[in-house]
């Protein structure tokens, strides 16, 4: 066993050790903040508040014992949470250990099957989406249920970095997956190659390579706009979503480099790599291949990756500068300060737009540029950002800048304008709302092409179903569905046309429920069905279900049904949800939240949303408001 292997064994026994002593003390008093404070994430990256001696003399415990947060919660002698240890299925022990950063909660351990040791890892809050599951409970992740594309290139960097062969062969889709995402046999079968080939060379490249050491850190992912293969694509029977020449920047020693990673392809919860990364020579340089799916040719990848010596140092400097002003960004809430740092954050993206060798470079970082100001306008942390936009919208039209890009600053320069005018206090609603549908039929008309185009339309679609106007609504719905049909937008405006226009049809609507039932809507024929499309993030919805209870109960006897649909990102925060409330009618979910096969089959697009069907599953009211549903049912139900 080498060092770095003893000392992980030492870290999983420790900690394993420490939730044990944590979750059988449940059963007695309330521990000291000493004793609480002395546990420490099962996995190792994680960055969390740690008080000084001194300061944990002074930390506080208070416990809870609200269902399903029942616990105890470790406070700062500032009165900042730092911890929190949770029963959430009231067996008096613990399951849950959560961690906290300025606040937030950035991890937690979860024992999911109640046993006493944690099988999930998550990060959260400001540290990622990563959600990892460990099968045999040994404190080693095995596979994971949620990871972004850029967390993916982070994991690749730091496998090379450790030589951890394990770490990099669970970026790899594994056969479940492959089978899911409806490859074609062409594909498949490359792709078979591809993940046998990367899972037999890994231990030789991270020997074999001299560019990625011990001090290397992960800084930024790069990568154009992810693409779509759509289904019937080489005997595909899905849209296949991937990113084609992906790279990360990686800071060893103070001096930047690139790692090609290659090609990602996106799986059931997040991505994963098919390949090894490029071939690291002890230059530093790399074997660039081209894209997988779309093959792009050698001439489109940015050129600065080709030299030896890697990014120019005036480049390396700015995105240094990039990741410093990120990282006090996420630690800071004062508005004023947050605005200067937006305002330094625009002049770094813009000076790495200068420093670009290239066109498609130069345009990476104008994206960039455009989001990251549109994103804190709209947040009310930058107004300045308008100008900022409304200058490098001019800037690319003197330069005849091609119109995809300018259709880019454009919309994003439309959307921070919206959000803007809604957070002024003289607000005046129904103008803005006017105004943001002129905004988006003029660009509509201008960039018909753009790939903000799908968007655009969906909010002009939202638009006019929201103020009654269904005729148009159904029009720009089916527009979208026509002739975006590739876009994301197309399901849910094909799901949209279909609710706006269900009244006396039938509707689909089957699945599973959270607790793994199989329920069909063409089972309560002969009974009237209340279908609720709810989340938990949702305070409407959880008002709603007071209601509903009350109409179970006075109208069941007359025939009357609930069926829930849970729109949750978050299976488990539907599953506590559900075992505080107890909600006495089936509840189906599938994962993707707004952007499920519910959701999507139907276009839902707010929530709550309320379809009432009668016997023959055919609806009655596609929208009906809770405040409605005694006099309906009273009168249907007589």
């Amino acid at each position: 066993m080498t060092v770095s292997k003893q000392r992980l064994r030492t870290v999983i026994l420790s900690v394993f050790s420490a939730c044990f002593f944590l979750a059988h003390l449940a059963h007695a008093a309330e521990p000291t903040a000493d004793q609480a404070l002395r546990l420490r994430p099962i996995q190792a990256d994680v960055d969390f508040d740690i008080p000084t001696a001194e300061e944990m003399k002074l930390c506080t415990v208070r416990s809870s014992s609200e269902p399903g947060q029942a616990g105890w919660y470790v406070y700062s002698p500032g009165g900042q949470l730092l911890r929190r240890f949770l029963d959430t299925n009231g067996d008096k022990r613990l399951d849950v250990w959560c961690y906290y950063k300025g606040g937030i909660e950035v991890y937690r351990d979860i024992d999911s099957d109640f046993n006493g040791k944690a099988d999930q890892y998550r990060w959260l809050g400001t540290a990622g989406t990563r959600w990892g599951l460990d099968d045999n409970e040994n404190g080693v992740i095995d596979r994971w249920k949620t990871i972004s594309a850029e967390e993916v290139t982070s994991e690749v960097v730091k496998a090379l970095r450790d030589r951890d062969r394990a770490r990099f062969i669970r970026l790899l889709p594994s056969s479940q997956e492959l089978d899911a995402m409806g490859l074609g046999d062409v594909h498949r079968e490359a792709l078979n190659e591809k993940i046998a080939s990367a899972t037999a060379g890994f231990n030789s490249l991270a020997e074999r390579q001299q560019s990625i050491t011990a001090d290397s850190r992960w800084l930024h992912f790069g990568a154009s706009l992810p693409g779509v293969l759509p289904a019937g694509t080489l005997g595909s029977t899905r849209d296949i979503v991937v990113y084609d020449n992906v790279s990360a920047i990686v800071d060893t020693g103070g001096n930047h480099s690139q790692v090609f990673i290659g090609t990602l392809v996106r799986v059931e919860g997040g991505w994963r790599v098919i390949d090894l990364p490029g071939s690291l020579d002890d230059s530093g340089s790399v074997d660039v291949a081209s894209g997988f799916f779309f093959h792009q040719t050698a001439a489109r990848q940015p050129t600065a990756v080709a030299a030896a010596g890697g990014i120019s140092e005036a480049m390396q400097r700015l995105i240094q500068d990039l990741e410093g002003i990120d990282k006090t960004i996420e630690r800071t809430s004062n508005p004023a300060d947050l605005a200067k740092l937006n305002e330094r954050r625009a002049g770094v993206l813009q000076g790495l737009a200068d420093q670009a060798s290239g066109q498609a470079e130069r345009e990476t970082w104008h994206r960039q540029y455009a989001d990251t100001v549109s994103a804190a306008t709209q947040s009310g942390a930058f107004p300045r950002g308008l100008q900022l936009l409304q200058n490098l919208l001019q800037k690319l039209k003197q330069q005849s800048a091609g119109s995809a890009m300018v259709a880019y600053v454009q919309y994003r320069l439309l959307s921070a304008q919206y959000a803007h005018s809604l957070q002024q206090s003289d607000a005046d609603y129904a103008k803005i709302q006017d105004q943001w549908q002129s905004d988006l039929l003029q660009f509509v008309k201008e960039y018909p092409s753009s790939e903000d185009a799908p968007e655009a339309m969906l909010q002009l679609a939202v638009g006019e179903e929201f103020a009654g106007k269904t005729d148009e609504a159904i029009e720009w719905y089916g527009r979208i569905a026509d002739s975006f049909s590739q876009s994301p937008q197309a399901k849910k405006a094909a799901g949209a046309k279909r609710r706006l226009q269900s009244v006396g049809q039938a509707i689909p609507l089957a699945g599973k429920t959270l607790d793994d039932k199989s329920v069909s809507l063409a089972n309560y024929r002969g009974r009237t069905v209340l279908i609720h499309y709810w989340a938990t993030w949702c305070e409407p919805c959880k008002q709603d279900m007071t209601i509903l209870r009350q109409m179970r109960a006075k109208y069941a006897q007359q025939g009357l049904e609930l069926i829930g649909v849970n729109l949750d990102s978050d299976r488990d925060a539907a599953i506590q949800f559900l075992r505080s409330e107890q909600l006495p009618w089936p509840q189906l979910y599938e994962p993707g939240g707004l952007d499920s096969r519910f959701a999507t089959e139907m276009g839902i697009l707010t929530l709550p949303t309320m379809i009432l069907v009668d016997q023959e599953n055919r609806v009655i009211n596609r929208s009906i408001h809770a405040a409605e549903l005694d006099d309906e049912l009273s009168r249907r139900l007589r």
